[in-house]
Parts: structure tokens; C-alpha cells; sequence
């Protein structure tokens, strides 16, 4: 009976992991970028550098995640455009996607701009820190120019069910990334060290080739001639500018409130010392990677769903969907014996602190605890998105992570004396009210869609 009950889902489980495997490997990308950063900086470097890569993408990642929020509005979009059979609408979507993201690239270079020069000297952190921080800052503000960019054409394809060369692109653009990051940190080839700054420059290159990578396979590929039929690099229409940022900015706010709840603590953190600080970001960093892995799940749910829903394949689009909620379980269930297991020496991973370790590596058993919370939330997200279906989702984020979330952390971290473990706690009780909010929502949208397609609104 349990056999049977699954034997429905068996042919969807094979076409998602073909779909979602190498946008796992290229939704990684972000994440390793910065997990390269920490590892090299805290093996060449000290604490109080490690601790700067830590409060940096705190920062950062507020900013970030708002840019990668907009880009994520296109990918429905083209997934229900191509789902109905319509290409030319594909190639109009992403001529307006590119000039929306480049607009979005300067609101948010503006926005690092201010926090480098207003706000990191005022938000309780050590001057050392803050001092190997601010230059980091800014090159990594500059890096989001090409990384919008790439994010464009990157989801453009994806959103075509081409998932392959931007997985590819981005495996490579690490590797240049570490490579780079070594050199000019430690400082080789008669290169001067340049400590956390020279992450920084090495991110910054590495974004503007995989850019440059990412154009040069969509306007070349034969994959794509079809669909670029309609393509003018400086065509502007209104409607398609505002099916996008309706989309896109709901997710931005999605992602925005989820990591700078996460950017929260860490900035929290900051304040009890540099130790937690680090040990804080090498925790949260082996997370992340884990959660990357389960947002490339769920972007393929988004595109499934969102073909489905194009083509009005409503059974199979329920059944699709929780066949990723399946895979998602099973994966982070996985990664959460992991962390269980091998949290004494994940950390070396980042730094030989002894410190620092055992600090992290208690932290690493909470982050086992939130695994099955934060893949089930983030495939929730996902699904909803193919249905276009995102204010609500938006209003459930924010009280999630800011009604429940952050004041749990706060008044267990620092009211009731558990510190850095209360913190923590309070996170994952924002992610279970994420998860089971977000899977009634599923629910109910997919049973009335069946029930009743015409009457259903998003």
C-alpha cells in the first residue's frame, strides 16, 4: 500500500531531477561564491577578516536577494508563455527583463553605496572589522551590474526548460572565482596581498565573464533563433514591464524578507563578538549551500508548474508539485543526517579556531533541525510562483520570519540568555510557520483550480 501510494508520482519524479539537477548546479553559484570567499579568507586570513566576509554578506545578501527576486519574474512567464505554444512573447519578455534588470542593477549599487558609506560604522560592529569590510563591500555592490545581467539570460533559458549551460557557466565561473580569490588574497605572481578586499576583486571578474558567457550562448544557439525572433536589445513596452515586476517584486520581497531575517541575526550576532560572528557565518554558509540546492528544486517546480498551468494540464500540475515537495523531503532529510553527524568537522572547513568551531558546530545540529523546514517552505514558494500566485505567499514571509521569527531570536538570544542557540531557535520556528502556512496555501489554490480552473484568481 505505501508503494502504491507514491506509484502515481514515479514518472514526475524522474522529469523534475531532469529539470531541476542543473539548475541545483547553477542556483549553487551564488552561494559558493560566497562560501569560496569565507574559505579562502579563513585560511589565509584571520578572524577578524572571516568575521568581515560574515557581516558583509549580511549586507550584501539584503541587496542581493531583491535583484534576484525581480530576475525570478520572468521565469514564469516564459514557462507559461512556452507552455501555450507562444515564442514570440518569449523573446519580447526578455528584450524588457534585460532593461529591467540593468535599472534594477543602479537602484541597488545605490542602495550598497549607502550602506557602506551611512550605516556599517553605526550598527555595533568591531572597527577592525568593519574596516577589512567596506572595500569588500563596494566591489561586490560593482559585481552586481554583470551578475544582472547573467541573471536575465539565465533565467530566460531556464525558463525554456534549458537548464544545462547555465549550470555549466557557473561551475566554471567558481572555479575562476576560487582561483582568482587565492591569488589575490594570499597574494601571488608578484601580486601584493590583498586580503578580504582581493575576494572582492575576484567576484567582480568572475561575474562580468559569466555574463559575457551567459549572452554569448543565448544570441548564438540555435536553440533559441525561434524564440528571439521578436528580440530588440532596446524595446520597451509598458504591459510586459508590468507582468514582470508584478511577478518579480513579490518574489524580491519573498527572498528580502527570508535573508534579511537570516542578515538579522547575523548582524545580532555581531554584537556579542567577532568568535560568534564567524562562527555564525560558517554555519549559516553550510545551510545555505543546502538551501541553494533545494531552491534549484524549486525553481524547476516553478517552471512545471507554470507549463502546466500554460497549458491547462491542471491534474498533472498538482501532481508535479507534489512530487517536488517529495524530492525536497528527501534530500534535506539527507543533508540533515549530515550535519548531524559531521558537525565537529564541517567547520574546519572555514577556519582552524578552535573557537570558532565549536561554536559552529552546535550551531550546524540547529541547522539540522530546520532542513525539512527550509526545503518545504522555499518548493512552496516555487510552486505558487508557476501559478502566479505571490502576494499572499509575500505577506506569509514577512510574518514568518519578522512576527515570529526574529522576536523569538531576540528574546530567546538575549531576554532569556541563550545568546547565539536562542537566535538560531527563533529562525527555525520562522521557517516551520513558513513551511506549513505556504503548504496550506498549495492546497487550497491546487484542489480549487481543479475544482473550479475559470473562478480561480492570482
Amino acid at each position: 500500500m505505501f508503494t502504491y501510494s507514491f506509484a502515481k508520482y514515479k514518472s514526475f519524479y524522474k522529469d523534475n531531477l531532469i529539470l531541476a539537477l542543473p539548475i541545483v548546479g547553477s542556483q549553487l553559484g551564488h552561494t559558493l561564491v560566497h562560501m569560496a570567499d569565507g574559505i579562502i579568507v579563513g585560511h589565509f586570513a584571520d578572524t577578524a577578516q572571516l568575521a568581515a566576509v560574515s557581516l558583509v554578506n549580511s549586507l550584501f545578501m539584503l541587496v542581493l536577494v531583491l535583484g534576484l527576486g525581480i530576475s525570478y519574474g520572468l521565469t514564469p512567464l516564459i514557462a507559461q508563455a512556452n507552455g501555450a505554444n507562444n515564442q514570440a512573447e518569449c523573446g519580447k519578455l526578455l528584450s524588457n527583463s534585460l532593461l529591467i534588470n540593468f535599472a534594477t542593477s543602479i537602484v541597488l549599487f545605490a542602495l550598497v553605496s549607502v550602506v557602506e558609506y551611512k550605516v556599517i560604522d553605526h550598527i555595533g560592529q568591531s572597527a577592525d572589522v568593519v574596516a577589512h569590510a567596506k572595500p569588500f563591500l563596494r566591489l561586490l555592490g560593482l559585481s552586481i551590474f554583470p551578475l544582472m545581467l547573467f541573471q536575465a539570460f539565465k533565467q530566460f533559458t531556464e525558463g525554456l526548460g534549458f537548464t544545462k549551460q547555465a549550470m555549466m557557466i557557473s561551475i566554471w565561473g567558481n572555479l575562476i572565482n576560487v582561483l582568482l580569490g587565492i591569488v589575490f588574497v594570499k597574494g601571488m605572481f608578484g601580486i601584493a596581498p590583498m586580503g578580504v578586499t582581493g575576494v572582492g576583486l575576484g567576484t567582480l571578474i568572475d561575474r562580468i565573464l559569466m555574463a559575457t558567457a551567459m549572452g554569448t550562448y543565448v544570441f548564438n544557439s540555435k536553440n533559441f533563433k525561434a524564440y528571439l525572433v521578436q528580440f530588440k536589445l532596446f524595446s520597451v513596452d509598458l504591459s510586459r514591464i508590468k507582468k514582470i515586476i508584478k511577478l518579480g517584486a513579490p518574489v524580491a520581497m519573498q527572498y528580502s524578507f527570508e535573508i534579511s531575517a537570516f542578515s538579522g541575526a547575523g548582524i545580532l550576532i555581531g554584537t556579542i563578538g567577532k568568535v560568534e560572528q564567524a562562527a555564525h557565518f560558517s554555519a549559516l554558509s553550510l545551510a545555505a549551500f543546502t538551501y541553494m540546492l533545494a531552491s534549484g528544486i524549486a525553481n524547476a517546480a516553478t517552471i512545471k508548474t507554470g507549463n502546466n498551468f500554460g497549458a491547462k494540464n491542471y491534474k498533472e500540475l498538482r501532481l508535479s508539485a507534489i512530487a517536488s515537495y517529495h524530492i525536497v523531503i528527501a534530500f534535506m532529510s539527507l543533508t540533515a543526517l549530515i550535519f548531524v553527524f559531521a558537525n565537529n568537522y564541517l567547520p574546519y572547513i572555514y577556519t582552524n579556531d578552535l573557537k570558532v568551531i565549536s561554536i559552529a558546530a552546535k550551531l550546524l545540529l540547529l541547522a539540522a533541525l530546520f532542513q525539512l523546514f527550509d526545503g518545504t517552505q522555499v518548493v512552496g514558494l516555487g510552486v505558487l510562483r508557476g501559478l502566479g500566485d505571490v502576494n499572499m505567499p509575500t505577506f506569509i514571509t514577512f510574518l514568518s520570519y519578522w512576527i515570529i521569527g526574529i522576536p523569538v531570536g531576540y528574546v530567546l538570544g538575549f531576554q532569556l540568555g541563550l545568546g547565539v542557540d536562542g537566535i538560531w531557535y527563533g529562525l527555525t520556528f520562522g521557517l516551520l510557520a513558513a513551511s506549513i502556512l505556504l503548504f496550506i496555501r498549495f492546497q487550497n489554490r491546487t484542489k480549487k483550480l481543479l475544482e473550479n480552473p475559470i473562478k480561480l484568481k492570482v
